[in-house]
């Protein structure tokens, strides 16, 4: 059975992108505080402590990897390259 992250990941929609990123679980907060001020820029879906699920419209995709990147370098995070959700399976 897929878990919860899984599941939003391999079915974010078409025309969707998603990224993962793992931060330690008492910074999800701060993470979902920093994408929600990005005024509807992504998405965020948590299975449990810090491994993340960030999903985008696809044409913001630049933007979504510039924030998911600046968000794992402050917080000493790992974005999983090998997870790039792109809404096509």
């Amino acid at each position: 059975m897929l878990r919860a992250s899984e599941r939003a990941f391999g079915g974010v929609g078409e025309g969707m992108i998603a990224r993962r990123l793992l931060v330690r679980a008492k910074d999800v907060v701060f993470v979902k505080g920093v994408i929600e001020a990005h005024d509807g820029l992504a998405h965020v879906f948590a299975e449990s402590g810090g491994d993340l699920i960030i999903a985008a419209a696809a044409g913001r995709e630049a933007e979504l990897d510039e924030l998911v990147h600046d968000l794992a370098s402050e917080l000493g995070g790992i974005v999983d390259s090998n997870a790039r959700g792109d809404g096509h399976d």
